[in-house]
């Protein structure tokens, strides 16, 4: 069946689709949502009722066009609200939706690219960098000696490639610079982008650091439709940023109106096409307030010691934490990482990462900037709703670079089917970096083992470790070294932090002998410097786990007007608390975990603190008497989100649930996996009344979650 067009098919398509969200709910072991869908019916909310993040909607979308034979549209996995939306999207009642029969996986993936290959433009020699004291500088260099050269290939879902070279990157920044300074931005000024990975967020990056003012990327919604309630829900970072402006698409028509109250700094909610358009703004214009100053005499003055950067590591609630990084300190990080991983004037980078993460910001484009590296960029959602078109774009472009969380790897090797990627070519590809949260060895073997057939080769794949407060990068192993695996004894390890090997011949890893798998994260990025220290700041010897330390030039300074925090993780003498558990062994750095209660889930970071709060405010919750942590999961390769809350009456159980869910959807734009409710007196806490998080874990995981505790 090419797609439900007959009145028969159509007619069992809701039952259908029912079944298949039903399955899939109880694969998640969601029985509240089950008892909403079986409520609801095709009505029934996808996230609020039924807890369907942004992962499980993929999974979901997949699910149904495997089924009804049909490519459903990006748009439906972003904008779908109810099953019903679904069932509309699979009866072609949605725009973009098409039928897969008989159509090429390249034609699939590339309308109008099928059975070609995309040659990159030639490219001109490398201006030397190695003086230039700003990414501003870099920038400048770049487009004046290369103009004509294209440096970013931006994917539309469409297949269309948008190329935007030096020179107009230069000069839309620079029409950006000009209508900040008009507005009355200053240099030092902060000024947040809420942008999607679209072709704007790159000039209007560099058009505030040419203005001298500070860039501030946060989180984008999901939804476009949505951004007025989300936007108010990041007053928090807002605040603490003292944002004089902030940048959004075009759906942002009232924010202004409900930020302005929350956040006394803001000036003006402006969308980006406002910025590069604005008519009159050119390099002789005046600045306002000075006549005969012209605009272009405040930009390409940054300096060294400036900041560059605000990078926020935590959510709209509590204290928000922007990592303050300076043009040194992220020059420093990319020159680093590109002598560690040995970029290549030959190089061609590929990259869906959202540009609002360090990883996607520094590591997929600034990195590619500063050495010359054409960069092609499909979006976060293009990834998610078909992953193999990552692998495509890596085909048709000879991509060489491409860094990805664990999750991604994990969902290509269960979500991507034969049929999808005929006549791949992964054979261009030398580095597939994993990184940004918990690596899983066995997800590297599942996708190399996937993916060989189709010329992967398996030592490019390889672990990293970083940390925003660090710029980036902190360690990688040698390009082509391969995936390097310790074995090491469990009961001395979780008693006593000893890393005790274990032969290969033992038992697999994980399993009821004791055995666990680290993958090593390789050697120290140059000009990094790393201490493992116990609880009193003692250096551990060889194979013992400590707390990893840091030093180099790409380290923060601390965190943007928080004395507090900054204190926290500053050590003195240089040295910075990553908050991350590791120990060495033969050179090799393995991460083991994190002193911090931080969850990652999908590359993102969640904080406990966070959903804990929210939780405790729905009614019903005992307040305090919450606590959430994450679960390594392998089905998805990351981190699902648990959330354990004590009731005042167990008479509204799925009532509760739902609105946990919808809360905490709401606020960090990802539901809960798993909702815990429990009778009073449930989650253990110490004698001064602090909760017990690992200990709450554990006894989930022995599931002996629900008896009660008293204090010790």
């Amino acid at each position: 069946m090419a797609s439900p067009s007959t009145q028969a098919d159509r007619a069992t398509a809701p039952e259908r689709v029912l079944g298949i969200v039903r399955q899939l709910l109880g694969e998640l072991s969601s029985e509240s949502a089950i008892r909403d869908l079986d409520l609801r019916g095709l009505s029934a909310h996808l996230e609020r009722g039924l807890g369907l993040g942004s992962l499980e909607r993929v999974e979901l979308m997949l699910r149904l066009g495997d089924a009804f034979h049909v490519q459903l549209p990006d748009k439906a996995v972003a904008e779908a609200d109810t099953v019903e939306d679904l069932l509309h999207a699979v009866l072609g009642e949605g725009a973009g939706t098409g039928e897969m029969d008989g159509a090429s996986p390249e034609a699939r993936y590339h309308p109008g690219l099928a059975g070609t290959a995309t040659t990159l433009a030639p490219r001109d020699l490398a201006p030397d960098l190695a003086a230039a004291q700003s990414l501003n500088e870099v920038l400048r260099l770049r487009a004046f000696a290369t103009p004509e050269q294209a440096h970013i290939y931006f994917k539309e879902e469409d297949g269309k490639t948008q190329p935007i070279t030096y020179a107009e990157l230069l000069e839309r920044a620079n029409a950006v610079a000009g209508s900040l300074l008009l507005r009355g931005i200053q240099p030092g000024n902060t000024v947040a982008i809420m942008l999607p990975t679209c072709p704007e967020f790159f000039p209007m990056f560099f058009g505030i650091l040419l203005a001298g003012a500070i860039p501030v990327p946060i989180y984008p919604p999901f939804r476009a439709d949505r951004i007025e309630e989300y936007a108010a829900r990041q007053s928090g970072i807002l605040r603490n940023a003292e944002a004089k402006m902030l940048v959004t698409f075009q759906q942002a028509a009232g924010v202004a109106r409900l930020l302005q109250p929350k956040v006394p700094t803001l000036r003006e909610v402006v969308t980006a096409a406002r910025l590069v358009e604005d008519p009159g703004v050119s390099p002789s214009a005046s600045v306002p307030g000075a006549p005969g100053r012209a605009l272009e005499a405040n930009w390409h003055q940054a300096r060294s010691q400036d900041l560059a950067l605000l990078q926020y590591t935590s959510g709209s609630t509590g204290d928000p934490k922007g990592v303050m990084l300076t043009h040194a300190n992220l020059l420093a990080n990319i020159r680093s990482i590109g002598e560690g991983i040995g970029i290549k004037p030959d190089d061609v980078a590929v990259s869906w990462l959202p540009l609002y993460h360090d990883m996607g910001l520094i590591g997929a484009w600034l990195v590619p900037l500063y050495f010359g590296v054409p960069l092609v960029v499909l979006s976060p959602l293009a990834f998610l709703s078909r992953p193999e078109r990552w692998l495509w774009a890596i085909h048709h472009h000879s991509g060489t670079i491409s860094p990805a969380p664990n999750f991604a790897y994990e969902l290509c090797v269960r979500k991507i089917v034969d049929r999808d990627i005929e006549g791949l070519n992964l054979s261009s590809w030398r580095a597939a970096l994993n990184g940004a949260e918990p690596v899983n060895p066995q997800t590297i073997e599942r996708f190399v083992t996937r993916f060989a057939p189709y010329g992967l080769r398996s030592e490019i794949v390889l672990p990293v470790y970083g940390l925003a407060e660090a710029s980036l990068g902190i360690a990688a192993p040698p390009l082509g070294s391969g995936l390097k695996v310790d074995r090491i004894a469990r009961d001395p390890f979780e008693r006593e932090g000893r890393a005790v090997a274990v032969a290969a011949s033992a038992a697999p890893a994980n399993d009821e002998a004791g055995v666990l798998e680290f993958a090593s994260v390789g050697l120290l990025l140059p000009g990094t410097e790393v201490r493992l220290v116990d609880a009193e700041g003692r250096d551990v010897g060889e194979r013992r786990e400590g707390r990893l330390w840091f030093r180099s030039a790409s380290g923060t300074q601390g965190y943007y007007r928080n004395p507090e925090a900054t204190r926290a993780i500053l050590c003195g003498d240089g040295w910075i608390d990553s908050g991350d558990l590791a120990y060495r062994a033969e050179g090799n750095l393995y991460i083991t975990g994190r002193a911090k209660d931080i969850i990652i889930k999908g590359g993102r970071n969640i904080y406990p603190h966070e959903v804990e709060e929210i939780t405790g405010r729905v009614n019903g919750v005992r307040m305090g008497c919450v606590v959430a942590f994450g679960l390594a999961d392998e089905k998805s390769g990351t981190e699902r989100l648990i959330v354990a809350a004590e009731l005042r009456n167990s008479s509204a159980r799925d009532r509760v649930a739902a609105d946990i869910t919808e809360q905490v959807a709401a606020v960090i734009g990802m539901p809960p996996d798993s909702v815990e409710l429990l009778p009073p007196h449930s989650i253990p806490k110490t004698s001064s009344g602090k909760l017990r998080r690992s200990e709450t874990k554990r006894l989930y995981l022995e599931h002996r979650l629900g008896k009660r505790f008293l204090p010790i």
